[in-house]
């Protein structure tokens, strides 16, 4: 059996941390690079200003999916997303993703992820204001 890409990441910072503790430069050439990979619906959600992430997390609060909805036209209006350039594509997964909110509300998991998904949309806004500021962020 073939050790896996996730097995071989977690070698190295097991490396990384060891050539650490023994007090090991910075030179010695071990490099950590940590990224998420983000599925469809995830990579759909905007980078929206901070007071528009700030009424969907209120609106998915209250009504859950109304605030996703209206994040798809957050969109439409010029948003960037992790997707790339399929602005089409991101309303698409926005609605679904409304739609499983509102149809799952019922047992409460809809009601649940509506919240969790408003304050991604917060998170991403205040990632973003960091990013365009040019200051360090730490989350």
């Amino acid at each position: 059996m073939e050790p896996s890409h996730k097995d071989a990441e977690t070698a190295a910072a097991a490396a990384a941390v060891a050539a650490a503790e023994r007090g090991a430069s910075s030179s010695s050439g071990v490099v950590v690079q940590v990224r998420e990979k983000k599925g469809p619906l995830r990579a759909a959600i905007p980078y929206m200003p901070f007071p528009v992430a700030v009424i969907c997390l209120f609106l998915n609060t209250f009504v859950p999916g109304l605030g996703t909805f209206v994040s798809a036209f957050t969109v439409l209006c010029g948003a960037r997303t992790d997707l790339p350039d399929r602005h089409v594509c991101c309303v698409f997964w926005l609605n679904i993703a409304a739609l499983i909110q509102i149809l799952t509300a019922i047992v409460m998991v809809g009601w649940i992820m509506s919240i969790f998904w408003g304050m991604d949309m917060v998170i991403l806004a205040i990632s973003q204001g960091y990013k365009e500021q040019g200051i360090p962020q730490q989350l």
